[in-house]
């Protein structure tokens, strides 16, 4: 299935894209971790099956975030060889954790700022995991995907100058408002079967900056949520940033970084397309 939500910022309707279904009429007042926590999915699909979902009146809506605000915004740094590579790093040993505010999730067309005083902001397509039960200290690598509701494409914007040369942590060249867009839709982890084997896509002003593929993560899905349940609980609705291939500005002759103006277009294999156009905070 794939899951999304319309409307404006803050007013978005829960829908399932399959059937163009209004999830209120079956009492689910959205997507967020209490859906996922009490069975959501399992529920829409039934409905869906018995034909008992009315049409949702979509059609010219914005659409938003396919999960409303989760708890945790999770970030695996690095995890492409050659996306370490371009950054001057060597491949992590084990998987380079960060965190994202929340409140940077936006819809996948909606506007990306520039923040203000920045120079170096930068693009990545990456593959986005939402959970879908409490996961802690998860044993296998069964256990992990097994606590996946599904997944979805983000771009995990980000300023360099912030996060690499201002000291401190990555965080705070990560947590800039609408630094997250993601979506279009959720697509529910049992129709993606696998997730190593998906292109993922990115085009600056109609050239193509990204072309990579899921399968040379250096920590594949199940790994990432199996590690990172052993140092924090992982609950319905977080969302894990699962890193980004080669071809960010960072890494390319003349860092060709964002500007305002700038038109920003990604995607992953069956899970959709993004647009952005960047503008000035």
């Amino acid at each position: 299935m794939k899951l999304l939500r319309v409307g404006p910022a803050g007013q978005e309707r829960p829908v399932v894209m399959d059937a163009a279904g209004d999830l209120r009429a079956i009492g689910e007042p959205d997507i967020d971790g209490a859906f996922f926590a009490s069975g959501g999915v399992a529920r829409v699909r039934e409905a869906l099956e018995r034909g008992a979902l009315p049409l949702a009146e979509a059609e010219g809506l914005r659409v938003g975030a396919p999960v409303a605000r989760p708890g945790k915004i999770v970030c695996i740094g690095l995890n492409y060889r050659d996306h370490a590579a371009e950054s001057g790093a060597e491949p992590p040993a084990e998987p380079v954790v960060f965190m994202k505010a929340s409140d940077t999730m936006v819809g996948p067309y909606d506007e990306v700022l520039v923040p203000r005083g920045s120079v170096k902001t930068d693009w990545e397509v990456e593959l986005a995991v939402v959970i879908g039960r409490r996961a802690r200290y998860l044993e296998s690598r069964e256990e992990a995907l097994d606590a996946v509701a599904g997944y979805a494409v983000a771009n995990d914007v980000s300023e360099r100058e912030f996060q690499l040369e201002r000291g401190g942590q990555w965080d705070k060249g990560k947590s800039c408002e609408t630094f997250n867009p993601l979506g279009p839709w959720l697509v529910t982890a049992d129709e993606v079967g696998d997730p190593q084997d998906l292109a993922l896509r990115l085009w600056v002003n109609g050239e193509q900056r990204q072309n990579g593929s899921t399968k040379d993560m250096i920590f594949d899905v199940a790994e990432i949520v199996r590690y990172l349940s052993q140092f924090m609980v992982l609950e319905p609705g977080d969302v894990i940033n699962t890193g980004t291939p080669a071809g960010v500005a960072m890494g390319m002759p003349g860092q060709p970084y964002l500007r305002a103006g700038d038109v920003v277009e990604l995607e992953i294999e069956a899970l959709g397309r993004q647009r952005q156009t960047v503008g000035q905070a």
